[in-house]
């Protein structure tokens, strides 16, 4: 029996996908999630984000593994826990950011290859979409034609959307997509995920019995920074709520005493008009009642006006049919 580790952790992610001998995982997985399932990918080489030449004035890049494929296009991946604030930016940031450091300073546009930003989320990004993969490119904005240069992709992958079991899974996909969701809630490699020489490989990686002491420690600490954030996050969110419900509260008890004045005013207008009607015009019947008791506070007042000049009920009846009009 076996514990791995969790492959959405950031320690844990690099050293299964993004460490020289992972090569071949990495090819696997990005076939998968990319180029669905088709052999696209055949070699690729994995870079240090963090080992290229840093340009001056440019902003650090938050990534985890970069990769330049056969065909000269290059993948930065990253895998992202929290929903941090302006995340969305900062894909975009890094995307338009590995595109356009490609170039020296003497160098043509000619030479520029295709940047593709893969994204896994352990959370939703786009509610209004149901699949678990969404992908982004450039188009018109009325008739959603491509740009001539497809050359800057954004991919997302929102791992809650998937929610196949073990039993369920048909593609490499799946089996990658379950890897990344489930492996450190398993204690054996699955069946049907181990015929996948690559997937068997993840496994072994991230098996804890391969771990140092160092790599134990390195990983406990990123889980435990993980849970104080979510729980930092959790809070923010419980004292927002509940000092939003406070607010609303205390807003709907001064509304609801606003309200309360303004009816009883109202209603006090309403008995002295009908009992000055009852004078003049003699007895109200209950639908004019009702008439009157749907008008404004302001058309009250316009009806207690223009009374003094009615002699009959006709001249109520003719004032109600434009009731915002003054007295004359």
């Amino acid at each position: 029996m076996f514990t791995f580790i969790n492959p959405k952790t950031d320690f844990a992610f690099k050293k299964i996908f993004g460490s020289e001998n992972s090569k071949d995982i990495l090819i696997s997985f990005l076939n998968a999630l990319l180029y669905d399932n088709q052999p696209t990918i055949e070699s690729l080489e994995i870079v240090d984000p963090y080992s290229l030449p840093l340009i001056r004035g440019l902003k650090d890049t938050y990534l985890d593994i970069r990769a330049n494929l056969n065909d000269g296009t290059t993948v930065i991946i990253e895998m992202q826990v929290l929903n941090v604030e302006a995340f969305e930016k900062r894909i975009l940031y890094n995307a338009a950011k590995a595109y356009s450091t490609q170039l020296e300073t003497a160098d043509q546009y000619v030479m520029l290859n295709p940047v593709i930003a893969l994204t896994i989320t352990d959370f939703e990004m786009f509610e209004d979409f149901d699949k678990v993969t969404s992908r982004f490119v450039l188009k018109e904005r009325e008739f959603l034609s491509d740009y001539p240069i497809y050359d800057i992709e954004l991919v997302f992958v929102e791992l809650p959307k998937f929610k196949k079991s073990l039993d369920e899974l048909e593609t490499l996909t799946d089996k990658w997509l379950y890897f990344l969701k489930t492996a450190r809630d398993l204690n054996t490699v699955p069946e049907t995920m181990e015929v996948v020489p690559e997937i068997n490989k993840a496994f072994a990686i991230a098996s804890r019995a391969n771990l140092n002491r160092d790599e134990l420690s390195d990983l406990l600490k990123q889980e435990i920074y993980i849970q104080d954030r979510r729980g930092a996050i959790s809070k923010a969110v419980r004292i927002g709520t509940e000092k939003g419900r406070e607010e609303g509260r205390e807003e709907g008890r001064e509304e609801g005493r606003e309200e309360g004045r303004e009816e009883g005013i109202k209603t006090g207008q309403i008995a002295l008009i009908v009992r000055l009607l009852e004078r003049r015009v003699g007895a109200i019947s209950p639908e004019v009642q009702s008439q009157i008791g749907e008008l404004s506070i302001a058309q009250l007042e316009n009806l207690g006006e223009a009374l003094l000049n009615f002699t009959q009920m006709s001249d109520l009846a003719a004032w109600l049919e434009t009731p915002d009009l003054p007295a004359q």
